[in-house]
């Protein structure tokens, strides 16, 4: 061939952990608090099925198919959370084709752990810039740990520090919040202060848990119930847009 070498053709094909992917145009969504965002219903065959253009940026910080459990705060007792429900109930309602769960909730941990320069706080802003695609929102599942330790009564002014500061690092992004089980009457002062940052701060949603249920343990919420809690927090965020 005259010293000249024949070129072989080679294509590029993509996965979901290649950086191409990182820099996406994906819906990306912050998922933070506690056990409830974490997740702890029983994972049953349904939450193992991939949904079409729904993917959870991993403990590696590679993206993957979204499939429950989607956090790895406590390998042994995670479960489902209420992420793919709201992934997928968006898809259905805004058309949103590529969205991606970033997880950063951690069972046990109290408002005070998720203070500006914590680990927690540290962790969820890593990797939510780690991510890459476009923050849309942040979802926010937390208030059990401070009702145990009798902080209701500071609990709004504590998380609107948080959330400004959170804000300041990632965007100023809508955020929605749950409210706690109501079949635990001690959850209620917290409740009743979450339901008040919607007229504290910009662009806050609070979603109602009315009629869900707890599992046997009384603290967090039942597998249907967490599918159905996520539905609720895509409407509210729906509403903020």
């Amino acid at each position: 061939m005259n010293g000249v070498r024949k070129m072989t053709r080679r294509w590029f094909v993509p996965t979901l952990a290649s950086p191409l992917f990182a820099q996406s145009s994906r819906d990306v969504f912050l998922l933070t608090g506690q056990s409830n965002m974490a997740g702890r219903g029983v994972v049953e065959a349904q939450d193992k099925l991939p949904l079409p253009g729904v993917s959870v940026f991993t403990k590696e910080k590679t993206w993957a198919p979204a499939i429950d459990p989607l956090h790895f705060d406590k390998p042994a007792i995670v479960g489902v959370g209420l992420g793919r429900s709201f992934a997928s109930t968006l898809q259905k309602q805004d058309g949103l084709k590529e969205i991606g769960l970033v997880p950063a909730a951690f069972g046990g941990s109290s408002l005070r752990e998720w203070s500006p320069g914590s680990e927690h706080f540290t962790n969820a802003v890593e990797r939510a810039q780690a991510a890459g695609g476009r923050l849309r929102g942040i979802l926010w599942h937390q208030g059990e740990a401070d009702s145990s330790a009798g902080l209701d009564s500071t609990y709004a002014e504590r998380w609107l520090i948080v959330m400004k500061a959170l804000r300041k690092e990632v965007g100023n992004v809508p955020i929605v919040v749950g409210e706690l089980g109501q079949f635990k009457p001690n959850y209620q002062a917290v409740s009743e202060q979450l339901a008040s940052l919607v007229v504290r701060l910009p662009q806050v949603a609070f979603v109602s848990s009315g009629g869900l249920k707890a599992k046997e343990d009384g603290i967090h919420f039942d597998s249907t119930s967490l599918r159905e809690f996520g539905r609720r927090y895509a409407h509210a965020w729906l509403m903020l847009r």
